[in-house]
């Protein structure tokens, strides 16, 4: 996470934006309230660089750029910033530098998810299967959206929280049934013999999977986006792509329990990205708890453990918002 600031936005308000591979969406928050006006979404395809989206709304909405922080869908821990999906690179310096900013904060987007966490009340969060949090206990939070983000928050000795940002989407996918090893090799062949979890856990992950059931059963179908094969999956018109979301939230049950016992994540596994929202009727009713709390020997611990699915909207950029609020109360405490 990267950061360059100084004196406290003016009247409280700070320009946030979430940017991640497929659009950019850009908003104008109160620090005090969370409460967000201005939001325009800009697809990164549109625009060249992101100075030049910040500059698009800058003059649509008429906001002034001096106090900015921004969640993006890659590593953020040095001034060198290069998108994971998407070919937009800057530096944090040279941008702020370039838009004559007051302060500048760009954080991993799952970071950015990770400190939403403090800001949700419970009508924004949806709990799936049983457990009970932990308020100060580590949490996790993962989501499927162009790739698969994953990051933790831990509670410091002060009260205060620290996200921790990760590239766990990237680790290897692991099978763990006859189907799913077909599955892998299927995806193997495509992927030059590695398969990690993004490649099953994202919207891209989902027509992998539609494509890879279909091959388990000697069927023939052409590609389809990610958005058809959710709305075939819900409306139960498709059998292949009812089974392509089943085996999606089971693979994704498995990891979030993994990331449930990497950290003990006793506060809670939270879920966010653009892919399950939508496909959170189909939720319940799958093997995504099952998967998650069988975790063999320590199945009692995963099963304490609760996960809930992220309903808020805007929650990335609240949590940057969060993450400036903070470092802006820790400055003027020091």
């Amino acid at each position: 996470m990267v950061s360059s600031e100084h004196t406290p936005p003016s009247e409280g308000f700070a320009v946030v934006a979430d940017i991640g591979g497929t659009n950019a969406r850009f908003g104008r928050i109160c620090l005090s309230t969370f409460e967000m006006d201005r939001i325009q979404v800009f697809p990164c395809a549109e625009y060249l660089n992101l100075t030049d989206a910040m500059i698009a709304y800058r003059e649509q909405q008429q906001v002034a750029l001096e106090h900015v922080a921004i969640a993006i869908a890659c590593p953020a821990e040095g001034d060198a910033i290069q998108m994971t999906n998407h070919h937009w690179q800057f530096s944090v310096e040279g941008t702020k530098r370039a838009l004559g900013l007051k302060s500048f904060i760009v954080l991993n987007d799952f970071a950015a998810a990770a400190m939403s966490l403090v800001t949700l009340d419970k009508s924004e969060q949806k709990k799936i299967g049983g457990g009970a949090k932990q308020d100060d206990a580590p949490k996790a939070v993962l989501g499927a959206g162009t790739g698969l983000g994953v990051g933790h928050l831990i509670t410091l000795p002060g009260g205060d929280v620290m996200p921790l940002p990760g590239e766990g989407g990237h680790a290897d996918w692991a099978p763990i049934n006859d189907k799913e090893w077909a599955i892998y090799e299927f995806l193997s062949r495509r992927f030059d013999g590695r398969v990690s979890a993004e490649r099953v856990l994202s919207g891209p992950g989902l027509e992998n999977l539609y494509q890879a059931i279909a091959a388990y059963h000697d069927r023939a179908v052409p590609p389809l986006r990610a958005k058809t094969i959710g709305a075939r999956a819900l409306s139960a018109c498709d059998a292949i792509a009812v089974e392509a979301v089943e085996q999606f939230f089971a693979s994704l049950g498995s990891f979030a329990g993994n990331l449930a016992l990497t950290l003990n994540t006793r506060g809670g596994v939270y879920i966010a990205g653009g892919v399950v929202p939508k496909l959170l009727p189909l939720m319940a009713a799958s093997e995504f708890r099952a998967r998650f709390e069988q975790k063999g020997r320590f199945c009692n611990l995963a099963e304490s453990i609760p996960c809930y699915v992220i309903t808020a909207e805007h929650a990335g950029m609240r949590g940057v918002a969060q993450y400036l609020k903070q470092r802006l109360q820790q400055r003027q405490k020091s």
